[in-house]
């Protein structure tokens, strides 16, 4: 009697073995299948949406071709609301621009300070097309010092990169 325990309690213990192993390699394969799958379908997605803002920055760039050309013909010598209205359009076009480059970045620094850039930018439209009466001045007041916070911040790593950079340099010559 006491043997058929030991052999019931085997058998069990075996089963239940087998049965998590059996879960194991299953959660193994789906994550490793699971896992390529997902990263593939992602990517391309990624490349769909890369071809989309490219398409829409050709269409941003026509755009504003346009309406330097149409305004110049009606016009000749462009008045200060049609020059606002292009540098307004050539902004934000900038910005598409500066969005469509990021795409492209693989390196997660990099990343941020393009949109770093880009915020920078942002700010600098939104104070040009910011109407100039009195009370507004605060409004301004912050932009103006956040857009300047940000210009020095911009610099002050893209200096630290270049300095970076110099001394790989000078530990890659000696």
């Amino acid at each position: 009697m006491p043997t058929e325990r030991k052999n019931t309690k085997g058998k069990k213990r075996n089963m239940l073995e087998t049965f998590f192993t059996k879960i194991l390699n299953f959660d193994i394969f789906l994550d490793q299948r699971a896992d390529a799958i997902l990263l593939k379908f992602v990517n391309i997605l990624r490349y769909i949406f890369i071809m989309i803002m490219i398409a829409y920055l050709a269409i941003c760039l026509m755009s504003l071709f346009h309406k330097v050309v149409s305004f110049t013909f009606a016009q000749g010598a462009l008045d200060f609301a049609s020059i606002k209205n292009i540098l307004t359009d050539g902004l934000f076009t900038l910005i598409v621009l500066a969005i469509v480059k990021t795409l492209f970045i693989k390196n997660g620094f990099d990343y941020a300070i393009t949109f770093l850039e880009i915020t920078f930018v942002v700010l600098v439209r939104k104070m040009i097309l910011l109407e100039t009466d009195p009370s507004e001045t605060l409004l301004l007041l912050v932009l103006g010092l956040t857009s300047a916070l940000f210009f020095i911040l911009i610099v002050y790593i893209h200096v630290l990169k270049n300095r970076e950079k110099k001394e790989q340099d000078l530990i890659e010559q000696k």
